[in-house]
Formats: C-alpha cells, structure tokens, sequence
C-alpha cells in the first residue's frame, strides 16, 4: 500500500496510526477529522475538566514529537462526505478528494439530539467545544440542572455538576439507570449513589419536550409533571457516524458492520472504535477503541483476515467521589454475588464492594466499586470465550 488513510481524528484513529507505524507500513498517511483540534482524551470531559480540576493542556493524546514522527498528513476541520471505495477515493465536505489504497475507518459517534434542543441552556457533551461551552455556563453561578439520560455520561455529569453547587435532578426513561450494562441488582446500586448525594432522581418517565423560546426554562415529563431547569444536559446515547458511508459498499447497520478482525466486506477496509460493530458487537469504551486498532491494522496490511480483534470489554465511571470498574458482558439471567466488602443502605460502604456476575458455572464479568486492586486481579480471569460468547463473520 501506498497510502492509507485514517477517517478520524479520534483516540481509535490515532492508534490506529500509531499501529501502522509500529507494523512497519512506511508509506503515505493521511489523517482526516472532523474536528479542528488534535486528539484528546474525552473521559475527562465530564469529569475533571468540566469541574475546572484540569485543563485541555491534560487532554492531548499526542504531542510536537510523536507527531513528527508519525510523519502524517493532518486534515482537520474537515469532515469525510463519501467514500468510493471502487476507485480508492475519500471525498472531503470542503471538495478535496484522498486517493487511498487502504481506509481506517475510526470516525465515532455523536450526541443523540432531542427535539428542541437548539434551545439556549440546552447541551449535550460529546466534544471538547461541547464541554467548553458547559463548563461556562456552570461558572455563571447557581443553576437548576436537569440532567436527561442516567447513563454513564449523565451520571457523571450529574456527579460533577453537583459537586460544583447546583441543584441537580437526573432524568431516566427506563425503571434504573444503567440496567442494559449492569443488570437490575447492580443498577439500584448506583442509583443509591445519586440519592446519597442529594441528586434527585426521576426514572420510570420520558421527555415530553422542553419549555422556553430563545432559552429553556423547564422540562416537561410524559406523565404530566414539569421541572423547572436553567441547565439541561441531554445524555440520551450516541449515534455511530455512518452517514458519510451510505451508497458505499459497506454494510451499515447501528455501526460499520465487521467480522471478528474489524475487516468490512472489503479486505481494503476496516472500521475501530465506537464507529464499528466488530463480530456482532458495537462497543462504546476506551479499551476496544484503543486494543481494536492493533488487529484492524494487521488485517489491512495483510489484506486478509489474518488476526481477531478478541478483548474482554471493560469500563470505568467516577460518579460522586467513587470509582465504578466493570468488565466482561452482563446477559438477563446471570446471578450476581457480592464476593468483597458489602452495601449499606443499598449503596456501596465505607470501602466499596467487588461482585461477580455468573452464569452456567462460569464468571463473565465483574462490577467493583472503589476496590481497583481485586477488580484487576479479577478482571484478568475472565475468559474472552465466556464473555462474548458466539461471534459472527461477514461472508467473504
């Protein structure tokens, strides 16, 4: 190959930069992102930074040395409109084109909108302008915050949001936050984390819509109620950034479709992170963004593939003074032991707590709070097999 390029300026793309190098490909490399900065650290952003306890100078991914030796051309500002992948071509919004003998796809996902959301006082948190123009806000002095969405981005907004003073209530359709991911006995464990901090939380009710003309003043709720907000924080889930793909011959479905190594139906072609639904799973965490890259990259230079992309998925949250750690995959049915430490008043006590989920004589995941040390001894048994189960494969 000749020259690769990298759609995504993102924590995904720029491994998978950083893995072309180390695999020896020493040819052309143009990197392509949709945003005007380098690549950041976007965990931070609803933490940390948005509380004022960092800066953006903590954010970069990379700096003036690594950048130089990557030896890429950067285009950023720019995004991705199309993809011929017949005739080897990405075609740029702005009406450039980048001939291309092989493509990493690594373009992400964005904020899921809601209906009125253009509304001033109304945001998501996705990227570092959205985070800029929060954290500004939240200097303004006290504010109503509403937060819609319990996952875990609203959950750590909410923490953040509360730590800094401001009334704060969380938003959540489903009957707990975090149930998909967790399972409903773990689930009313962080919702107990809410509560102790005085965050109100409101689940089992949707969105109606917003209140306000040019900014929003109120919240109302499908069952009739209203909250007054001054701030609201829309975390209702991300979109995979496919648009620019459809009428290409990649199979697109709640992501780019890929079999177990991220290769698409064409070998010049592959997709990692939040963009990609690899063997049947689409994962939205900083360890596939950053383990999927090494494979993706082997099975492009081989134009074959050659290497699955197996990890055993694994997150983290810090919501209200603790530290959530979660590995392997929960399934409707698996039992759950608390092996370590214990609740008190359905929350985590003094010293956090390890369990284990179970399922057919085998762990395949486990939840810690505040006990990193037994969660890491934990974590590295788990068996990938026992995670992710059957995994399928495009037709070649």
């Amino acid at each position: 190959m000749r020259t690769v390029t990298v759609v995504g300026a993102s924590l995904s793309g720029l491994h998978a930069a950083r893995e072309l190098r180390a695999q020896g490909y020493d040819g052309r490399l143009v990197i392509v992102g949709d945003e005007p900065h380098s690549p950041y650290d976007r965990p931070p952003l609803s933490k940390d930074f948005l509380t004022g306890r960092t800066d953006e100078t903590h954010l970069a991914l990379t700096d003036a040395e690594e950048t130089a030796e990557l030896g890429a051309e950067w285009v950023l500002g720019v995004r991705a409109r199309a993809l011929d992948a017949r005739g080897r071509t990405v075609l740029l919004n702005d009406g450039r084109t980048v001939s291309t003998d092989g493509v990493v796809i690594a373009t992400g996902a964005s904020a899921r909108r809601l209906p009125g959301d253009t509304l001033a006082g109304v945001h998501s948190l996705r990227t570092l302008d959205d985070a800029r123009a929060l954290r500004e806000e939240l200097t303004r002095g006290p504010r109503r915050v509403v937060v819609i969405g319990g996952g875990f981005i609203g959950a750590e907004t909410a923490s953040s949001c509360s730590s800094l003073g401001h009334s704060v209530t969380v938003v959540e359709a489903a009957p707990l936050p975090l149930v998909p991911q967790l399972g409903a006995q773990m689930a009313a464990v962080c919702a107990a984390l809410h509560r102790r901090a005085g965050v109100e939380l409101v689940t089992g009710v949707g969105v109606a819509g917003l209140r306000g003309t040019a900014a929003v003043t109120g919240v109302d709720l499908t069952d009739g109620r209203s909250l007054p907000a001054d701030v609201v924080i829309v975390g209702i889930g991300a979109v995979p950034n496919t648009a620019w793909l459809v009428g290409s011959p990649l199979a697109l479905r709640d992501g780019v479709l890929c079999d177990d190594g991220c290769v698409t139906a064409l070998p010049q072609v592959v997709a990692v992170g939040d963009v990609a639904r690899v063997g049947g799973h689409r994962a939205e965490h900083w360890t596939s963004a950053t383990q999927q890259p090494r494979a993706a990259v082997t099975n492009l230079l081989a134009g074959r593939t050659a290497e699955a992309a197996v990890t055993v998925p694994y997150f983290w949250s810090d919501q209200y003074g603790a530290r959530i750690q979660f590995a392997g995959r929960h399934r409707d049915g698996d039992t759950v032991r608390i092996t370590e430490g214990e609740l008190s008043d359905g929350a985590p006590a003094e010293g956090g707590f390890l369990a284990r989920y179970e399922r057919d004589g085998l762990t395949t995941a486990v939840l810690a709070v505040d006990r990193p040390r037994p969660f890491m001894r934990a974590r590295r048994q788990l068996a990938p097999n026992a995670v992710e189960g059957q995994t399928q494969s495009l037709p070649r």
